[in-house]
């Protein structure tokens, strides 16, 4: 094909500016989904030591009440892509929402630690259908010249979720006087920090009745008129939409459809790429990046600083998140997905390092010493930094881009769950693990940020500037 014809093409395909206030709006309502799962994800770290309290149970059974949220994202992220398939994206994400909806409420108003549990599988089982729902939506709706900008919202409003989840939880803190358990409302404080979340949940659900369904959906099953409608809303009326439908379709009969058996091969059951994906997932959160978001009030609370200064701390390590991610988004496409990835490694062993050497101090009268303490607390927020700069971006991006057309769906999945298994692994051992020793807890994750750089260096391969096709 000449240069001219793919000009034209592409020009077809390329929303025109007045075209683009609608499309970012569109790709910032299915976001949304984003903002909820960082919301839903973190907001259970302002109320870890109340639900302690509360019924009086050890680390152990506390991290499983913790973690069992996971059991749901694991489910809802392997379903979400064939229920959507069924019955459409928009159908998805106002279940979602109403799951989200349920979550929050039952998770505010429980009567035992059972059912607690329960509405934290269901707020689960929401996030992970918002992590597949959500990034598929942007990239069937979005003009292709500005897929990578608009698919980058939901790793935005991820981030900008936990950020707000963070701000509410310290401003309610600071409204119940600093008490966890202090009334507010009529209920306790954490009880209003996890029944907030009705209220974006809420706004979710209202924008999935303000955007289009997926043109690819439509035309899946056989709407083609109401597909080119879409079409015409975000791609401008430019161009030849019959042609745009038909390209579309050829493209979604000639379709691999991935399957597990095509991952098989090699001397270690899965192909070797696999492999190289489920260690990336595998390292991305072994390095303890979900301790700053689940059980940083409790971290700081337990080398002695004030609850209220424990939940704004926990604040600023979301703003720096966001920070992060936002130089991620700005260099990952010029400087690269390995040089990023090897970069946030060094920086995350040189914070890691310095939390596991200011943990190792005795506290004195309930405190860690000035100098350790003021070290842990910069430390925790430059571990975040270079995670979210690198790991935190680079590996969502790799996964998509790093797997050959024929076993990409399949592998992604695979790679997927073994992301949320190990965050499950994390998230569930590291009460029990800091109570026996919190500084040998923070030379584990150390060690796991140190061997990333050898696994990058000698496993991943850069995908930076090469086409899907090119994956090999």
């Amino acid at each position: 094909m000449t240069s001219t014809v793919q000009a034209q093409k592409s020009g077809a395909r390329t929303a025109r500016p007045e075209h683009l206030g609608r499309v970012t709006f569109i790709a910032a309502a299915a976001a949304m989904g984003g903002f909820l799962f960082g919301y839903d994800s973190s907001v259970i770290n302002g109320a870890v030591e109340a639900i302690r309290d509360r019924y009086g149970i050890g680390s152990a059974a506390l991290a499983q009440v913790i973690a069992i949220a996971l059991i749901g994202c694991a489910i809802g992220a392997a379903t979400a892509g064939r229920i959507a398939d069924r019955i459409g994206r928009i159908r998805v994400m106002q279940i979602a929402a109403v799951l989200f909806t349920v979550s929050a409420v039952g998770s505010a108003l429980p009567f035992a630690l059972w059912d607690f549990a329960l509405w934290r599988v269901v707020g689960g089982f929401a996030i992970g259908m918002a992590s597949v729902i959500g990034p598929a939506y942007i990239a069937e709706v979005a003009p292709p010249a500005y897929r990578g900008r608009l698919g980058s919202f939901q790793q935005a409003a991820i981030v900008i979720g936990i950020a707000i989840s963070q701000l509410v939880n310290w401003g309610l803190l600071n409204a119940a006087d600093g008490d966890q358990r202090g009334k507010l409302m009529g209920l306790e404080a954490w009880q209003v920090m996890l029944g907030v979340m009705v209220v974006p949940a809420v706004l979710y659900g209202l924008l999935s009745f303000a955007i289009p369904e997926s043109p690819r959906f439509l035309i899946s099953v056989g709407r083609h008129e109401r597909a080119r409608e879409i079409l015409a809303e975000v791609e401008g009326e430019h161009g030849n939409l019959d042609a745009r439908v038909n390209e579309i379709e050829h493209a979604m009969k000639s379709e691999h459809k991935s399957a597990f058996k095509d991952l098989l091969g090699g001397g270690f059951f899965f192909k070797p790429i696999v492999w190289v994906g489920i260690g990336l997932s595998v390292f991305q959160q072994f390095v303890g990046i979900n301790v700053a978001f689940y059980y940083s009030s409790t971290l700081w609370q337990s080398v002695g600083v004030d609850p209220t200064d424990s939940f704004f701390y926990s604040f600023t390590t979301s703003i720096i998140n966001i920070l992060g991610t936002v130089i991620a988004m700005i260099f990952v496409d010029r400087v690269g997905r390995k040089p990023l990835a090897l970069i946030g490694s060094i920086g995350m062993v040189i914070g890691l390092a310095l939390e596991a050497w200011a943990f190792s101090y005795h506290l004195v009268d309930g405190k860690l010493p000035a100098a350790q303490g003021w070290t842990a607390l910069i430390a925790a927020h430059i571990f975040v930094l270079f995670f979210a700069l690198s790991w935190g971006v680079v590996v969502w991006v790799m996964l998509g881009e790093m797997f050959p057309n024929k076993i990409r769906a399949a592998a992604l999945g695979v790679a997927a769950s073994a992301q949320w298994i190990a965050n499950w692994a994390i998230t569930a051992s590291f009460p029990s693990l800091s109570d026996w020793n919190l500084s040998a807890t923070y030379v584990i994750y150390t060690v796991f940020a140190a061997l990333s750089v050898p696994f990058v260096l000698k496993f991943v391969k850069e995908t930076k500037g090469k086409a899907l096709e090119e994956m090999g």
